[in-house]
């Protein structure tokens, strides 16, 4: 008989196009080429592979996203590079996102579905899965009307549906009563945090959580810290579930939660469904406050956070802000300083503490334990 071979068959990156809208009237925070770059390493996070990335400037928003004549060019560039999907740098409404498809005749996405998508990827526990899950359906809820996927992937068949339902409101009813079922399963694991934190609270006063742009360097600081494995990549998003541990310096104890890092136009659905890993920044007596020092954007992202925390209403908790990976930079003492000189000048309250580190040498990490020593309470015991 022939020797039969084994063909293995590689999964090819999928195709992808971007595209962002900057408002001519409006003032960007956020430089548009930042925020496709963003986009682009969000794809990537994903398993796609950004070929093109389309602006178009616009006096105001319109009901089909993009003007008539950047569709056509999109169309044309579809066709170019065979283009599988378009992803745009904005959250659709659900009319804009079916009518690009009808004149694009390729799957489209948004950033929020697409920030879905990695954490989807990124979840490990049963709770970033429920998280997730959370997050997905309340995406999906608006979304149903003329392009749901079928009853049996979301648990329907015979007998689920009420008297005089048409399919959608069938649709509707099941994703909802889904809806239901997560958000009380994730009522179980809020109180058994509560709880958690009530117990190390009674033992110790005072807590820590390190709060951040995404891929700041958290879990890097918070590992030599503790001395503790929490995986650390250069990758958007490589932490959801928060994670907290006992630190002991100099006699003095407290524990510390590494949380998950926020992004630019972090989408609503993530901030709810993401809740109980906010928590222990929302209840921590002190945060630190993670800046990747050696991006050309850090004041942006400090300032997404900022904005971010006081949305969660704890922008007013002590703080420590720790200039991270200065170890990147070419010129580390006077690029430091200008950093300090300019955010002192500039964004923060005189009082608040700045210490440059390097989690990966350990450079500045005597100073941020004296700091931490002398914001935390003394008496605090295990």
């Amino acid at each position: 008989m022939p020797n039969k071979k084994t063909i293995d068959t590689i999964s090819l990156p999928e195709k992808v196009l971007l595209a962002a809208i900057q408002y001519k009237n409006k003032p960007q925070k956020w430089p548009i080429s930042e925020s496709l770059s963003e986009l682009a390493e969000l794809a990537r996070s994903a398993g796609a592979e950004p070929l093109l990335s389309i602006t178009q400037k616009l006096n105001k928003p319109s009901s089909t996203y993009l003007g008539k004549g950047k569709i056509l060019e999109i169309k044309n560039k579809i066709a170019q590079n065979k283009i599988k999907t378009v992803i745009v740098d904005d959250e659709l409404n659900p009319s804009q996102q079916k009518t690009l498809e009808d004149k694009l005749k390729v799957k489209v996405i948004d950033r929020t579905a697409l920030i879905i998508d990695v954490f989807a990827r990124r979840a490990r526990s049963k709770e970033g899965k429920l998280q997730v899950d959370l997050a997905q359906n309340e995406y999906l809820l608006p979304r149903l009307a003329g392009q749901w996927s079928h009853l049996e992937r979301l648990g329907g068949g015979i007998g689920t549906r009420g008297p005089g339902e048409t399919q959608i409101e069938t649709d509707r009813r099941l994703v909802r009563n889904k809806l239901s079922k997560i958000k009380n399963e994730i009522k179980k694991i809020q109180s058994q945090r509560r709880q958690q934190r009530a117990l190390r609270q009674s033992n110790n006063k005072n807590s820590i959580a390190l709060v951040g742009y995404t891929n700041a360097g958290k879990s890097a600081i918070f590992n030599r810290l503790t001395v503790g494995n929490v995986i650390e990549k250069n990758q958007l998003f490589s932490t959801l579930e928060s994670t907290t541990r006992r630190l002991k310096i100099n006699n003095q104890h407290t524990t510390i939660s590494d949380t998950v890092g926020f992004v630019n136009k972090l989408p609503p659905v993530l901030v709810t469904a993401f809740k109980t890993t906010l928590e222990d920044a929302s209840e921590a007596t002190l945060l630190i406050h993670v800046i990747d020092i050696s991006s050309r954007y850090a004041i942006e992202r400090y300032q997404i956070v900022n904005d971010t925390l006081e949305d969660l209403n704890i922008h007013k908790t002590p703080r420590i802000l720790l200039l991270n990976k200065v170890d990147l930079l070419p010129e580390k003492y006077e690029t430091i300083n200008f950093w300090l000189q300019t955010i002192k000048e500039n964004y923060i309250e005189q009082k608040t503490v700045i210490v440059p580190t390097s989690a990966l040498t350990g450079y500045g990490f005597s100073k941020l334990k004296k700091s931490i020593l002398g914001k935390i309470k003394k008496g605090g015991t295990y």
